[in-house]
């Protein structure tokens, strides 16, 4: 039977990389991400897994944040929807984790590295295929980039492809990233034999213990729920948003329409009158009438031609007249 918990859930990603115990886990995650020329070798959870964090129903973004002992500070959430804003907040994200080690009285040369990384289940930027984007301060025209500050991560689950097949020779990161989408379909015993990295099979242990403990298991169930009832009422918000859109769209085309229509009626109003008026005027000149319907099948500027010439006529026989 299939695991059924699925690691990228925040109270099962918690307790998976955000608690003493699993250390190593998350020591493992984030080095396949970071490619550090020195790997991390120990860590200190700041923010550590406490269930207390998930005792109510609403959905809140989870982090894990852990330092190392050179003071680099390290940050890990996963986003379950995508916004608009949301490049801008994980941006702002990343900007507090890093100025959040100043206090007052503090110099900046204690500002130590800070590394913040975001795991999006959907896509940033769908004009390329690169599941997995690194982001430094660089200067365009040099290329020279401030190290030892901020580093953002960016990892798009929707891009991600690779098959079960290839796990046996795929990169760490890649690994883990199948883990993180796939954990919750197999059986306890084909993950670890699926993945028989150490670090892997503890975290895969993980979420066999949360789907065996009751406790745990209603506090994910919990979650899971919060987390369907958040996008429904997104996709709520957004129906109502098309629906409110198409009355107002509707509204707006029957306000248009009206005054269409009163743009039609003086148009229509000028059209008969100039027919009157050139009918009246060859009356004057005592020549042919025209026949209405002949005229209502011209359109105004036609017509206002038509009387043009009609004035004219009558004004050389006025002044010929005079004469």
């Amino acid at each position: 039977m299939p695991i059924g918990i699925r690691p990228t859930n925040d109270f099962a990603f918690k307790k998976t990389f955000g608690s003493e115990r699993n250390k190593t886990v998350l020591m493992s995650l984030l080095n396949s991400i970071l490619e550090l020329s020195l790997p991390i070798t120990d860590l200190t959870i700041e923010n550590p897994y406490n269930e207390r964090d998930f005792q109510d129903d609403k959905l809140s973004v989870l982090d894990v944040k852990a330092a190392d002992d050179s003071g680099a500070i390290y940050n890990i959430e996963v986003q379950l929807t995508v916004f608009d804003g949301l490049v801008q907040r994980i941006v702002f994200y990343g900007c507090e984790i890093y100025a959040d080690q100043l206090r007052a009285g503090d110099d900046y040369q204690e500002l130590r590295p800070a590394f913040s990384i975001c795991l999006v289940d959907g896509l940033l930027w769908k004009d390329s295929q690169q599941v997995h984007h690194a982001f430094v301060f660089t200067d365009r025209k040099t290329g020279r980039t401030l190290d030892e500050t901020l580093t953002i991560h960016t990892l798009e689950f929707g891009k991600y492809n690779l098959r079960e097949e290839e796990m046996e020779t795929a990169s760490m990161l890649d690994c883990w990233l199948y883990w993180l989408l796939h954990a919750h379909e197999y059986e306890p015993a084909e993950l670890l034999r699926l993945f028989p990295q150490q670090q892997i099979q503890q975290a895969t242990e993980t979420i066999v213990r949360i789907s065996e403990i009751t406790e745990d298991k209603a506090m994910y169930d919990a979650r899971e729920k919060a987390l369907r009832d958040h996008q429904w009422a997104i996709r709520q918000s957004y129906q109502e948003g098309i629906k409110e859109g198409k009355e107002e769209g509707r509204e707006e085309g029957r306000e248009e329409g009206r005054e269409e229509g009163r743009e039609e009626g003086r148009e229509e109003g000028r059209e008969e009158g100039e027919i009157k008026l050139i009918r009246t005027l060859q009356q004057i000149l005592c020549i042919s009438v025209s026949n209405t319907d002949e005229l209502a099948g011209m359109n105004l500027q036609q017509l206002e031609a038509i009387t043009a010439g009609l004035q004219e006529r009558i004004r050389l026989r006025w002044t010929s007249s005079d004469g």
